[in-house]
């Protein structure tokens, strides 16, 4: 159970997070700006608005998937070309010397990145490449000649050890640009300074100095508190923000959470309501100091970004069943500040449900054990 006055103890909260994850998350503003200065000067200002691809693949895995997720939903129908994809580790055979392929990887030691970029370059399709100086992704993308932009090293900018969750604005943003650049959508520099500013803003509303009642992040954490998360996106932009909270709920929290999408999933979600992981009368009977408190509920998470009928509905019968509801809506003006808003109120939250619970954000034993036995 969270304790919700370690939720406002500020010292508290720092000395539960030792590799600094909330100091990271505040920091998303300035890792924008960074990144896209960065980026700029790696040579992503030269690529050439005429010279468009005939396909863009985005081949990413794991944490780094939410990067093709959201330049995918971004870039949208509105695209001028197909934006594609791919997590696994075998090049599509119709990738050829017109088309453009994308790989992110925060170490650059993932193996099913490096025989994607190798074979793209021996196709002769244009590769760019987003990971670690000296990595061994970026080596084989100065083989075929690629375009690598580099991320942080361990313990700059202000994150103590870089995962996908504190430095993912690291690996997106030279993407975001280089996607600009060839006209496939718009995240120029001056959106991304605007993005950069909604993002301290929102960091500021999320501090760990604000108290829990006018704190929408701390909020949001007490709510989730005991539950099982269903977070659903109700629309393309929600749907990638809905899916990098249930991993940061599974990574940070080590809550165990589902993500769907509306209105494609609300039929298998709305059928949960009735199940025994729905709420249920309370026993008059039960005695919280000697039976303990009850198992986990079903909760439903919307992330808003549309007026959609089938949000409406879903809220309408979750209340109806007795299904705890969490609306999470934000000011974003653009699609892209409506994902990096929506993206932090879930991270700070996940955060937060997990240094309440006493819980390091940070590491996991088992996440590492299996990191190990997969070397």
């Amino acid at each position: 159970m969270i304790d919700e006055a370690l939720l406002d103890d500020p010292a508290g909260l720092e000395a539960g997070d030792p590799l600094g994850v909330l100091r990271a998350l505040a920091g998303a503003g300035a890792q924008v700006r960074r990144a896209t200065d960065h980026a700029l000067e790696s040579g992503i200002a030269r690529l050439d608005p005429s010279d468009r691809p005939r396909a863009v693949l985005v081949a990413a895995r794991g944490g780094s998937e939410v990067v093709a997720d959201a330049v995918t939903a971004l870039a949208g129908a509105a695209s001028p070309v197909p934006v594609i994809s791919r997590t696994g580790d075998v090049l599509p055979g119709w990738v050829g010397p017109l088309d453009m392929v994308v790989s992110v990887s925060l170490s650059g030691s993932q193996s099913p990145a490096i025989p994607v970029v190798a074979e793209a370059g021996r196709r002769g399709a244009r590769v760019l490449t987003v990971s670690r100086e000296g990595s061994a992704l970026a080596r084989v993308s100065q083989q075929v000649r690629g375009l690598h932009v580099e991320t942080p090293s361990p313990g700059r900018d202000a994150v103590a050890v870089p995962t996908t969750r504190t430095a993912l604005w690291s690996l997106l943003t030279p993407v975001l640009l280089a996607f600009d650049r060839l006209g496939l959508l718009s995240a120029g520099p001056s959106e991304l300074a605007a993005l950069a500013d909604a993002l301290d803003e929102e960091a500021r509303e999320d501090r760990p100095s604000s108290d829990t009642f006018v704190n929408p992040a701390k909020t949001l954490a007490v709510e989730l508190d005991g539950s099982v998360p269903v977070v659903l996106g109700d629309g393309p932009v929600s749907a990638v923000a809905a899916r990098r909270a249930a991993t940061v709920l599974a990574r940070s929290a080590r809550v165990p959470a589902l993500a769907g999408t509306l209105p494609d999933d609300a039929g298998d979600v709305v059928a949960t309501f009735g199940g025994p992981f729905a709420t249920t009368p309370d026993d008059v009977f039960a005695d919280p100091f000697l039976d303990g408190p009850g198992g986990p509920k079903l909760r439903l998470m919307l992330l808003r970004e549309l007026e959609a009928p089938a949000s409406s509905a879903v809220v309408a019968i979750a209340e109806r069943a007795g299904v705890r509801v969490s609306q999470v809506s934000v000011e974003g003006e653009t699609p892209l500040q409506r994902l990096g808003l929506l993206i932090a109120r879930t991270d700070f939250a996940a955060t937060y449900l997990a240094l309440g619970s006493g819980t390091d954000p940070g590491s996991s034993p088992h996440v590492a054990d299996l990191r190990d036995a997969l070397r």
